[in-house]
């Protein structure tokens, strides 16, 4: 397992100067050694992830944060979708978050990071649809982490308003790492 810290290189103008945002702390799994195809799916998965976090203006107060990612196999992607979820077999990507709503959970304690959650990437599941989508691997992977986060940080697409929203910030976002959109939309 590895740990990062990132600062996701984004400023705010709070009207009395430039803040930059809280530094966001990665720690990455690599539960399967499939992902070792990838050669640096660590690196790729870990600046998706800033990235994600540091689109979005997290306010004044913000703390630092946490996120954990597991690169997993379809295997223990499969159990948790069955466990959690009621679905069976394995889904691309798990998000897993921490919390509900805008408050911290209760017993934080002062100075700690914020925790996120976590986000499970399925390496079978990605590099099947990577192939078939004739896209690279390192962009599906750079594409779901961003998604995962996202869905930490509260966004969903069950109604077809919050998809298109997440769509386009998802879109936005991986046209700053050089993916081009997933969705093949234009904008």
């Amino acid at each position: 397992m590895s740990i990062m810290k990132a600062n996701a290189n984004r400023a705010t103008n709070d009207g009395a100067g430039v803040m930059p945002e809280p530094a966001l702390e990665i720690a990455v799994d690599i539960a399967s050694p499939e992902w070792a195809a990838l050669g640096d799916a660590e690196t790729i998965a870990e600046r998706a992830l800033a990235a994600a976090y540091g689109a979005l203006d997290h306010g004044a107060d913000a703390r630092p944060a946490e996120v954990s990612l597991v690169l997993a196999d379809d295997a223990m992607v499969a159990t948790l979708n069955h466990d959690y979820r009621g679905k069976d077999g394995p889904t691309n990507v798990l998000s897993f978050p921490q919390q509900d709503g805008d408050a911290p959970p209760a017993g934080v304690l002062p100075g700690m990071p914020d925790m996120l959650g976590d986000v499970v990437i399925a390496f079978g599941v990605t590099a099947a649809e990577a192939r078939d989508q004739g896209i690279p691997l390192a962009d599906h992977l750079s594409h779901l982490c961003v998604h995962g986060m996202l869905h930490l940080l509260g966004f969903d697409h069950i109604e077809a308003d919050e998809a298109d929203r997440m769509e386009r910030l998802e879109t936005d976002i991986l046209g700053g790492l050089g993916v081009p959109d997933p969705y093949g939309k234009e904008r």
